[in-house]
């Protein structure tokens, strides 16, 4: 299946910006996160098609996935 990959912040570091990936049914948020070299303590919010969803979340074909990284500041 075609998913559209967003990274935002840190996360283009050494990566891309927008990527579309070919993915195995059945494939989640939190195993295209692990395939990109993140870890979950690094994840602040996971959109699927602009909606907020939990890491295990399953990815259908034509989805957008979008990774933002934990914001910090004083």
């Amino acid at each position: 299946m075609n998913i559209t990959v967003k990274l935002f912040a840190t996360f283009r570091n050494g990566r891309f910006k927008v990527a579309r990936q070919e993915h195995p049914q059945g494939t989640s948020c939190r195993t295209i996160m692990l395939g990109l070299g993140l870890s979950e303590d690094e994840i602040g919010v996971v959109l699927v098609n602009g909606r907020h969803v939990p890491l295990d979340q399953v990815l259908h074909d034509g989805d957008t996935l979008a990774l933002f990284p934990l914001v910090g500041g004083g």
